[in-house]
């Protein structure tokens, strides 16, 4: 059966998102997704046609989201939709819901010496599937630093400081780059990388997210645990202290 695929692409205009979006597209389409494009948030209002995906691509830097789309997309994930993005297009996206934070693992903080800082994704070499065969590699582009979720499985770093900040008196850390996590029978995928279009079509980009895409798309046909629906999550953000 075609697995499908939602990729939804707007917000700040610096992330090439209509560009990023056409290049994720191809990917999913090259392995033979049925692939939806929308540019509106409003995507996300049919919680049953979501939770039918097989997969979500959220491509949509900062920004405001109503609070029951971002529940919409927490159902299908928790019932094994994947969702899967990369750069600001997931963890810089709707600052202000840490409903969507909890759910991708993470969110964006700071990119010390801002577009061009060259430096070195480390890839760990582990079990997993998603970066078997993949050496570490050099990019110049911005570079993450991200408040990061202790439970994501973490697939790829690069080492800080390498731009002078406020942040270099500390101690050098490890940061992750690519990672993985569980929501409920979902499958979550981040790749920091993709700060423009370019940055996507890397090679090693683009075959990161591949990856990254099949695997969260397999989730549903997967077992990945013993989750039932008495744990679903439903949401903070109306009961706000």
């Amino acid at each position: 059966m075609t697995k499908k695929a939602l990729i939804v692409w707007g917000g700040w205009d610096g992330h090439q998102p209509k560009e990023v979006a056409e290049l994720l597209r191809g990917i999913l389409a090259a392995e033979g997704f049925d692939v939806e494009v929308s540019d509106t948030l409003e995507a996300f209002a049919d919680k049953e046609k979501l939770t039918g995906l097989d997969l979500i691509v959220p491509a949509w830097t900062m920004g405001k989201i109503e609070q029951e789309w971002v529940n919409n997309i927490s159902a299908a994930v928790q019932a094994g939709t994947g969702l899967a993005g990369c750069h600001g297009g997931m963890c810089d996206a709707f600052r202000e819901n840490t409903d969507w934070q909890f759910m991708t693992g993470g969110q964006w903080v700071a990119h010390p010496g801002n577009d061009g800082t060259e430096y070195v994704v480390n890839v760990k070499h582990s079990s997993s599937p998603l970066v078997a065969g993949i050496s570490d590699f050099t990019v110049s582009t911005e570079q993450y630093y991200l408040h990061v979720d202790p439970a994501n499985e973490v697939l790829a770093t690069t080492r800080f400081p390498v731009a002078p900040g406020p942040h270099s008196p500390n101690k050098a850390v490890d940061m992750p780059v690519v990672w993985t996590k569980r929501w409920g029978r979902g499958r979550v995928y981040y790749n920091s990388l993709g700060h423009q279009a370019d940055i996507v079509a890397l090679p090693q980009v683009s075959e990161l997210m591949r990856r990254g895409f099949l695997w969260c798309a397999d989730g549903k046909a997967a077992d990945d645990g013993d989750y039932t629906a008495e744990g679903a999550y439903t949401g903070m953000q109306d009961n706000q202290l």
